[in-house]
């Protein structure tokens, strides 16, 4: 349940309403508006039958919860959460470009990329130093070799990092590098990575399962909040259904939804939902129109030798090109590139 303080309420009798749920062993979650505050209750509610809260002062209203992520819930936290990571702020009116190579390959690669996409507009640098694969035999990354690079390209650019992680293991040496962890659609469920990745404290950029639902999703989120850690950003990367034109199915509606029922951004990653370096473009300047707080692309100094996603990466004046496309519907929207 959510208690709805009335506008202006006293500092005193929010701290009564905290007071008298943490004493029956429940947890309150406190939100502050311009004028509202909110007091959001996350345990067995059953515990406070016995008290009637509407009666106390400045109490305006009683309102049910039946989902059962709470913490990432909107009705918990109305105001649009805005994560840092880095220099770089997420959600609220600006836009986010996260973009580089699907995997790290060498340091003169990720070097090369970091600069062009700077150059061209990106804020986060993106790489993928682990990486879970379909095969067995297919490239797994670099690993901590491809995280020194990822650094050495901040020290250089400036750019924030961001890698996938996908063990424990992987986790304890990336936070010594990176910005903001990511967790891959493959992990989306991995519900012990994902309390271990809420721990660190770090930004994590959390992408939509295979098959997912959208609340399943955001109660994936919740495992990464109830750590103590809000700052979640969502990713939006297709979903598979039976249609094979694309490697994916982009859930373009899922911007809405997510907008609807939860506070925490969502970017668009148009390239592993399609899977095909045409439809890339196109389907940045939908997700911007639809309101995404950003877009992840993939970029590779020469996609037909990338070692990884090849066919979706763009090349460096592509990438330009499709920044140049989008700033003025950016604009339009209302956000700043």
């Amino acid at each position: 349940m959510i208690i709805v303080m009335k506008p202006n309420a006293k500092q005193e009798s929010i701290k009564r309403i905290k007071e008298i749920i943490e004493l029956k062993g429940l947890y309150a979650h406190i939100s502050d508006g311009d004028q509202v505050t909110i007091i959001g209750v996350v345990g067995d509610k059953g515990k406070l039958m016995d008290q009637n809260l509407e009666i106390y002062e400045d109490v305006d209203k009683i309102v049910p919860v039946t989902e059962s992520y709470k913490l990432a819930n909107k009705k918990f936290h109305p105001e649009p959460t805005k994560v840092k990571v880095g220099n770089v702020t997420i959600g609220g009116d600006t836009f986010v470009i996260m973009s580089g190579p699907c995997a790290v390959e060498s340091k003169e690669q990720l070097l090369t990329t970091a600069h062009a996409i700077k150059k061209a507009g990106a804020h986060i640098l993106r790489g993928g130093a682990y990486k879970p694969r379909t095969s067995p035999y297919a490239f797994q990354g670099l690993e901590e070799e491809g995280l020194t690079y990822m650094k050495e390209a901040r020290e250089e650019t400036g750019l924030p990092i961001v890698c996938e992680v996908t063990s424990l293991d992987a986790i304890e040496v990336a936070v010594k590098y990176v910005d903001m962890l990511q967790i891959g659609a493959r992990n989306m469920q991995n519900f012990y990575l994902l309390k271990e990745a809420g721990k660190t404290g770090l930004p994590v950029l959390l992408k939509r399962g295979l098959a997912a639902t959208i609340d399943e999703w955001l109660n994936a989120a919740e495992y990464i909040v109830a750590e103590g850690n809000p700052n979640v950003v969502l990713c939006e990367r297709g979903i598979r259904t039976f249609e094979t034109a694309t490697r994916n199915t982009l859930d373009i509606s899922a911007v809405p939804v997510i907008k609807a029922k939860s506070h925490l951004p969502i970017i668009i990653d148009p390239s592993h939902a399609t899977g095909v370096r045409d439809y890339v473009k196109p389907l940045a300047r939908a997700s911007v129109a639809v309101g995404a707080d950003g877009l992840m692309i993939e970029t590779h100094p020469d996609p037909s030798r990338a070692w990884s996603d090849g066919p979706q990466s763009l090349t460096f004046d592509e990438f330009e090109d499709l920044t140049y496309e989008i700033d003025p519907l950016i604009t339009f929207m209302g956000k700043n590139l």
